[in-house]
């Protein structure tokens, strides 16, 4: 995995030699000569605004190191153990999963639980892709990208010890509009504006869930390691920190809340953290389009709005929890400020939608 790195900052630094101690004693065997060479040189990766992701280099090789964000935290999220259940799960059925090398509870080590990975070699798409790609090769890539996400919901769930487990049956839908509408209350900051109208409108016209099938949450090219030689691809999906059994559709519509095209509004080009806007990337649509004849289902235009809004609003949510983080001085990292602005864009972009 390629990617800029920077130092640590002070407020997300944690002790380097108990973690290199505690990696000795517990990690896979398949790792045990890499973590045997002394204590590592560690860089963060300024990427996300979520868990905070390490470098943690060693002479013989590199891993990856997660950890929950300091400051308050959302109920029933970051949970570290979860998420490394969730991918050693996976992994033998969807091989994109990184492997896991170890998952720590006690929190004497670090001050919180923590899991390390592999780190797996390629390039992260954040704002540009990696290399100048003509059109048609972008296209590729990007059918390449979105087939993943098709893949993933064709996972029998019942098939694979531990994943079955995550779904709570039918209701997804109404749970994650409940959910989402108690997590933005909760998150509230004086200059929050009034969401009324758009929560009492996704809760009047929540469709039943099409399926349950094993979802990402939060799939996105800044999410994805890619292999960008002669025949670009996908090698690696990150980030399984929201993955869970629910609607598809719910994941794809939270997916495209972050694909910024053109026509869309000058703050979103700006706040946009994927490249999305690339020549020879599929519109909104044409994902739509493409997602609905790989795995069957029928959607209208009319029945795609609720997904559309959702995950506008959804997205809306994340980013006034990562504000509230930074309203309250619970964070110092000056790259949140943008996020109370960007609320309010897309409180925009959701009414726009429904007067559609």
């Amino acid at each position: 995995m390629t990617d800029e790195t920077t130092p640590v900052r002070a407020e997300d630094a944690f002790d380097v030699a108990a973690v290199a101690t505690w990696l000795r004693e517990h990690a896979d065997p398949e790792s045990a000569d890499v973590v045997a060479g002394g204590t590592p040189e560690v860089a963060q990766f300024p990427g996300g605004a979520s868990n905070l992701t390490y470098l943690l280099r060693y002479p013989a090789g590199d891993l990856i190191l997660r950890r929950p964000p300091t400051g308050a935290k959302a109920r029933g999220a970051h949970d570290m153990g979860r998420e490394h259940r969730i991918q050693s799960a996976l992994r033998p059925v969807f091989p994109l999963v990184p492997r896991m090398v170890g998952f720590c509870d006690d929190e004497a080590v670090i001050g919180s639980d923590f899991y390390v990975m592999e780190r797996v070699d390629g390039t992260i798409a954040r704002r540009e892709l990696p290399r100048p790609m003509p059109p048609a090769e972008v296209s590729v890539l990007c059918g390449r990208v979105w087939q993943v996400l098709t893949d993933l919901h064709s996972v029998d769930v019942g098939a694979v010890p531990g994943l079955a487990a995550l779904g709570r049956g039918d209701g997804y839908v109404a749970r994650q509009v409940t959910g989402w509408t108690e997590r933005l209350s909760r998150a509230a900051t004086d200059d929050l504006g009034d969401w009324s109208d758009i929560t009492s409108w996704l809760d009047e016209q929540q469709p039943p869930d099409v399926a349950q099938r094993l979802i990402h949450n939060d799939f996105r090219l800044d999410n994805l390691v890619l292999e960008t030689g002669d025949e670009p691809r996908v090698v690696a999906v990150l980030d399984w920190e929201m993955a869970t059994v629910g609607d598809p559709l719910m994941d794809l519509g939270g997916s495209l809340a972050y694909w910024i095209e053109a026509g869309d509004s000058e703050f979103l080009q700006r706040f946009r953290r994927q490249p999305s806007h690339v020549a020879g990337m599929w519109t909104r649509e044409e994902i739509v389009a493409r997602y609905a004849e790989g795995t069957g289902l029928s959607v209208t235009a009319e029945q795609w709005r609720f997904y559309e809004v959702f995950g506008v609003f959804r997205l809306a949510v994340i980013a006034q929890q990562i504000w509230y983080r930074y309203y309250h001085r619970q964070t110092t990292n000056a790259a949140y400020a943008v996020f109370g602005p960007a609320v309010g864009e897309l409180e925009s972009r959701c009414r726009t939608l429904l007067d559609a």
